[in-house]
């Protein structure tokens, strides 16, 4: 799957994951999924990931604009055109678009996923976050791979093959 079908793909699933909560829940509303651990609630995020810059709504749209731009330009510069990294190119393009369509329709992004760890609550979230930190970390796991590989086929060895 290139990189603009899985942006389509995860920007379509995000904003009907939304929609489908804001006219199923009641602003802040939970209903638990997992006992505890795994629940759903309807929240409004007019800031960033885990509440930081509450009410710069504007400016992060603005952000969000300018991030898919600058990716959309410059991505083979910095992700090799690599199958793995084609989908996590349209996983964090999807992610980003699909929070900046609530920021730029509704003035907020719509959370909603909320996860418990003994007392401590995570900050609710959505598709487009998860499709973001998967976009991450598949980019540094395919990376870091790439690299290892490169430098056993140049037969460079790491620190503990010479003994110290």
């Amino acid at each position: 799957m290139g990189a603009a079908l899985t942006a389509l793909v995860v920007l379509v699933l995000d904003q009907v994951t939304k929609d489908w909560v804001r006219q199923a829940f009641a602003l802040h509303e939970y209903r638990p999924v997992l006992g505890r651990y795994l629940g759903l609630t309807y929240v409004r995020n007019t800031g960033a990931a885990c509440g930081i810059l509450h009410g710069a709504n504007a400016w992060l749209a603005v952000f969000s604009l300018i991030t898919l731009i600058v990716l959309s330009v410059f991505h083979r510069r910095w992700w090799p055109d690599l199958p793995l990294h084609r989908i996590g190119l349209g996983m964090l393009c999807g992610g980003i678009a699909g929070n900046l369509v609530d920021r730029v329709r509704l003035g907020y992004v719509t959370d909603f996923i909320s996860l418990h760890f003994g007392s401590y609550e995570f900050p609710a979230f959505n598709v487009a976050d998860m499709a973001i930190t998967l976009s991450v970390a598949l980019y540094l796991w395919v990376s870091l791979g790439t690299e290892a590989r490169a430098s056993a086929e140049r037969g460079v060895e790491g620190p503990a093959a010479d003994g110290h």
